[in-house]
């Protein structure tokens, strides 16, 4: 047993890709008692790295993340690590994002601008099991996207983790030299993922992979 489990502190990983939000964040969650952050990141690939080692009790997570979108970290989390909880902090409030978000696994979600009123609650509701929604969102419009959510979600399971990370990494504009060093594999394996997800997908050109992408959550239509 370790020192946290003997002094019931809350771990907490907390995902940003901006420096000065996650500054900001850490020291708010620093003067909470009962709370220790024990690792920060800015990159959703390394999120899931930390996520294996540290085992958090708890990932505060972006969704717009390069590397692997917010979602896709909160669907892999559940699916291998169903004992962790994560609280979305995001800056989207469109109920689509936020049926996404909790479709894919996420036991929370609190827009950034609500985030340091609101923490400490959000944290408390989670922690205890329950779903927290931002206060500033409607619970019965999330519920109308609800479908769409699950369809998105359908869609997506016809791909493999990898090849829905090279999608992402491809509609963000990287090129295959660019994915193999970011995933750590040889070009031939990048080129063989993406065949094979474009033959799953029916789509045979980039452009129909950077809307496909949009479509489903993997990547922000702002980016």
């Amino acid at each position: 047993m370790n020192s946290e489990q003997h002094t019931g502190e809350k771990r907490i990983l907390l995902v940003d890709d901006h420096g000065l939000m996650r500054a900001g964040m850490r020291a708010l969650l620093d003067d909470m008692p009962g709370i220790r952050v024990v690792s920060e990141c800015g990159n959703g690939l390394e999120a899931l790295d930390i996520a294996r080692h540290e085992l958090p009790d708890i990932v505060l997570l972006d969704i717009s993340l390069p590397g692997l979108n917010g979602l896709e970290v909160a669907r892999q989390l559940r699916q291998a690590y169903p004992q962790i909880h994560v609280l979305m902090l995001s800056m989207h409030e469109g109920p689509e994002y936020v049926a996404r978000a909790l479709h894919s696994g996420a036991a929370g979600y609190l827009l950034k601008d609500s985030a340091f009123d609101e923490l400490a609650t959000a944290l408390a509701s989670v922690f205890s099991g329950r779903t927290y929604l931002c206060s500033a969102l409607d619970p019965e419009i999330i519920a109308r996207f609800a479908d769409s959510a699950q369809r998105n979600e359908s869609v997506l399971e016809i791909l493999t983790p990898r090849q829905r990370q090279i999608l992402q990494l491809i509609a963000e504009g990287h090129g295959p030299r660019e994915i193999a060093a970011e995933l750590n594999v040889s070009v031939k394996t990048v080129e063989a993922h993406r065949a094979q997800l474009m033959e799953r997908l029916g789509i045979h050109h980039v452009p129909g992979l950077v809307r496909f992408a949009i479509r489903v959550g993997l990547i922000s239509s702002e980016l």
